[in-house]
């Protein structure tokens, strides 16, 4: 364990949140919880210690590229889509 967080404990039911992210419990048992809400108790359990497991992260997109920006093989209208990564618009047309 590095000497930063050898002092540090994992927080408890009923502790605020500080991050957003996944939480997993002493039982195995994940939730996402946001920052502002309270650590939940485990049923069985009572209280126990949660460790954060993955940052959550608002973002746009899945992985993918959004279909309406691919170029399509039948599309009319190539002029007006960048269909090569070198291509590069006129000076004129900013």
């Amino acid at each position: 364990m590095s000497e930063s967080n050898k002092d540090r404990m994992d927080p408890m039911s009923g502790e605020k949140v500080e991050v957003d992210g996944v939480y997993e419990n002493e039982a195995g048992q994940e939730q996402e919880l946001k920052r502002g809400d309270e650590f939940p108790a485990d049923l069985i359990l009572g209280n126990t210690e949660w460790t954060l497991t993955e940052f959550s992260f608002d973002n746009h997109h899945e992985g993918r590229t959004d279909p309406r920006l691919v170029p399509k093989e039948d599309d009319t209208d190539k002029q007006g889509k960048i269909t090569h990564p070198r291509r590069q618009m006129d000076s004129g047309k900013k």
